[in-house]
């Protein structure tokens, strides 16, 4: 019925109601000290260029309350309505917004999109290297017809060798069993010779990029 409002609206005005509260008072001991160099600077211009190149999209967020509002509106103008999360940090985050999402191997018959973290993001050509060591799970970002990546400014690098070898910090001698880069979209150009988006694997690609502070 007309002028009636809905529980995902009412979810959105909540998390809308929450995120005003909190600004109120906003991180007054804050350093303003620029956290970055110019050559990391550099390369988040590079990451951005690149993976618009490639049909996937960039969102810039300077702490965790943007990174929220940034989900919000997407999801809103999408009109998503089944969120799949299983990654504990991403957990903790959604619950301290109450923003609503599935979790489970069950949560991938319904899920419109995935979200999950990364190991590294690769300025050099706009890519997202994942790998089978990630709580996520490969399932989740194949099935889904939309992957969000979250990614903190840490994770940002140069060039492949650089995540491979913080990779191999990472897990030591226990590597992951499958390494993979993400490059845009998933895309064929074998139907007619027609570029189709999403054919084998999500048709959407989106980072969320989060300067300020760690997940």
């Amino acid at each position: 019925m007309a002028g009636q409002v809905t529980a995902k609206e009412r979810m959105l005005k909540s998390i809308r109601k929450a995120l005003i509260e909190k600004r109120e008072n906003p991180y007054p001991e804050l350093d303003p000290t620029p956290l970055y160099k110019d050559c990391l600077r550099e390369n988040e211009i590079m990451f951005a260029e690149e993976l618009t190149n490639v049909n996937g999209q960039f969102f810039y967020c300077q702490d965790k309350l943007s990174l929220i509002e940034g989900l919000v509106d997407l999801i809103e103008k999408a009109g998503w309505q089944h969120i799949a999360v299983n990654e504990q940090p991403l957990i903790s985050l959604l619950d301290e917004f109450e923003f609503p999402y599935l979790t489970g191997a069950h949560a991938l018959k319904t899920a419109d999109v995935g979200i999950t973290l990364c190991e590294s993001l690769v300025a050099r050509n706009g890519s997202i290297l994942i790998s089978t060591g990630m709580q996520s799970g490969r399932r989740l970002m194949i099935f889904p017809s939309v992957h969000i990546v979250i990614a903190n400014a840490s994770q940002l690098v140069s060039d492949i060798k650089d995540g491979l070898a913080a990779i191999k910090l990472k897990y030591l001698s226990k590597l992951p069993s499958s390494i993979t880069l993400i490059t845009g979209p998933s895309r064929t150009a074998d139907i007619e010779k027609t570029l189709v988006l999403g054919a084998h694997g999500p048709k959407e690609l989106y980072v969320f990029y989060l300067e300020g502070e760690e997940i």
